[in-house]
């Protein structure tokens, strides 16, 4: 026999071939070369490393583990490190489990490798229905060939059927002493609760960005490239929290940009839009220059910037300026001049200002989304944050009115009417900042007392208070009424903050110290179930009229349905 002869023995699969040397393997992109191959490697995860190496230490290992979080966070790399952590044998092959593994041990190699024949990666995305599970099922009942444990990395696995949950929920239950799990998802929502309360679940959280600089600054630095501090900031906010997808853009960046990566080079690569242009954007837009906010906006179209994002940058500003106005935050992102730009804005602008912007400029994102023309829709919305000024602000409007103060002082442009004035209507927050503080509306005069319930019932229905109106003519029964004191008799229909707030009410109202009580018994009928009784009264009157009676008699069909009082039956012939 020869040496290269392979003997492949029944229920042995042949093991795969040896993995090609590394100077063979070619490029391979950031987001691989690299991946976190230890638990220190690890980026942002801190707790999660502390809860497995105390777990590993104290050997109080799970039988399945639910790695969760947003794309790029490491959570397959996460499965790898504690299945190289479990079997990891040391560099002298007498080791055990450790939150530190030596990554050069034959199973440290193999699994970091791909090729370790006891840890299986599977594909839910691919593999989800009830046979790839089974295989599962039927595989785990044999014991590991080399490695301590035999551990199964399922990721995506939310997309499996529910029938191929169901199937491995018992195993699942109760594993094997030698076999672990470990699931992986982005949408952990989607998986059944029967599967997460078999798990010991580990949320993955975004990396910050401040953490991904530092990161990426390491990684150009070991590329032999070279990057400014804004183009890193740039890309690990595009990141959005994911390495993995920081990594890619940086990638394209280097090969982009020939080693020495710009922040304009990412700006444009990404599509955003120069930052300087966006503030001058806002600013035109703050001082109601129509004209130039358009050419500006033609400017940045014309330069290949997609309306969309140009919409978004402004949105951002707006949020960063009332960050700042809130809790101002160093970002490595900004320079100096931004910074001093944003803290000056934040001075200015007052927070109902800034959430009017915010509220036109979602409405006017979402509009360019839809558009046939995404470059009109922009147009217009900048257009409306301009000329949003000539509106009083509603909230000032509603809180005179209901004061009975006079409406706010409008724009000169609206007093003057329709085809006057020829100045530049103020933005939003410059209106803000320019119009006088109005003054104080004196506080409303004191209503007399009531002197009846039914008064009292029509004083609530005038002060707009609906729902106690309702209690006091339709509910509480009138025991005693001797203003500025009135006796109700209640049931449990009304709950104690109703009952309060009737004499807190009249009290407010009418300038004196109303004492309103309650008792459970007695009263009169309520002023709803009297008027029923008065209007059947009528009813019963007015069937007994001679008139109404041989009327009745010659339509046996017809029905009374109403009596009008004679007062208003002669105001309504006096009017016609």
């Amino acid at each position: 026999m020869s040496e290269d002869t392979e003997i492949a023995f029944p229920g042995m699969e042949p093991a795969p071939p040896p993995a090609p040397p590394a100077d063979d393997a070619g490029y391979r992109v950031l987001a691989r070369k690299y991946r976190p191959g230890s638990f220190d490697a690890l980026l942002g995860q801190e707790a999660m490393v502390r809860t497995l190496g105390n777990a590993i230490a104290r050997e109080r290992l799970a039988q399945a583990w639910l790695l969760t979080g947003v794309r790029g966070v490491g959570k397959t790399s996460t499965a790898r490190i504690i299945a190289k952590a479990l079997n990891c044998v040391g560099a002298d092959g007498s080791g055990g489990p450790t939150i530190s593994p030596c990554g050069t041990c034959e199973p440290c190699v193999a699994i970091a490798a791909g090729r370790h024949m006891d840890v299986v990666e599977m594909d839910a995305a691919s593999n989800t229905g009830v046979d790839d599970v089974r295989e599962i099922i039927e595989a785990v009942r044999y014991a590991s060939v080399s490695a301590r444990y035999k551990i199964y990395i399922v990721d995506e696995v939310h997309m499996l059927t529910k029938n191929a949950f169901n199937a491995l929920l018992k195993t699942l239950e109760e594993p094997p002493p030698h076999v672990k799990f470990i699931f992986a998802t982005t949408e952990v929502n989607k998986v059944p609760v029967t599967v997460l309360s078999r798990c010991q679940r580990f949320d993955l959280r975004r990396v910050p960005a401040e953490t991904l600089v530092t990161h990426f600054a390491d990684i150009v630095a070991r590329e032999g490239a070279q990057a400014e501090p804004e183009a890193l900031a740039l890309i690990a906010r595009a990141a959005e929290g994911s390495v993995r997808d920081g990594l890619s853009v940086l990638d394209q960046a280097i090969a982009h940009s020939g080693g020495i990566v710009t922040a304009q080079e990412i700006r444009e690569m990404l599509g955003l839009a120069d930052r300087g242009a966006v503030r001058r954007l806002f600013g035109l837009v703050l001082a109601g220059d129509a004209k130039a906010a358009l050419a500006a906006v033609a400017e940045q179209y014309d330069l290949g910037l997609d309306p969309e994002m140009l919409v978004r940058e402004l949105l951002e500003l707006v949020h960063a300026i009332t960050r700042a106005r809130l809790a101002p935050k160093d970002d490595p992102a900004l320079s100096v001049e931004e910074r001093a730009q944003l803290a000056d804005w934040a001075q200015r602008l007052s927070f109902p200002a800034l959430h009017r912007l915010w509220q036109l400029l979602l409405k006017g994102l979402a509009e360019v989304q839809a558009a046939p023309v995404p470059l009109q829709a922009a147009e217009m919305a900048l257009l409306r944050l301009i000329h949003a000024a000539d509106l009083p602000d509603p909230a000032d409007l509603v809180k005179r009115i209901i004061e009975g103060g006079d409406a706010p002082n409008l724009p000169s442009r609206l007093r003057e009417g329709p085809g006057t004035g020829e100045s530049a209507p103020a933005s939003p927050a410059h209106a803000a900042a320019t119009l006088p503080e109005p003054t104080p509306a004196p506080p409303p005069p004191a209503l007399p007392n009531p002197t009846t319930f039914e008064a009292i019932v029509a004083l609530f229905r005038e002060r707009t208070e609906p729902r106690l109106a309702h209690i006091l003519s339709d509910e509480l029964r009138l025991v005693e009424c001797a203003p500025p004191s009135l006796v109700l008799a209640h049931d449990k229909r009304q709950s104690k903050e109703q009952l309060a707030a009737i004499g807190r009410r009249l009290s407010e109202w009418t300038g004196q110290d109303w004492q309103v009580t309650f008792t459970t018994e007695g009263g009169a009928p309520t002023l709803h179930e009297a008027s029923l009784a008065a209007e059947a009264a009528r009813l019963d009157a007015a069937r007994s009229d001679p008139v109404v009676a041989a009327l009745i008699a010659e339509f046996p069909d017809a029905e009374l349905i109403g009596v009008t009082p004679e007062p208003q039956r002669s105001a309504n012939a006096q009017s016609r």
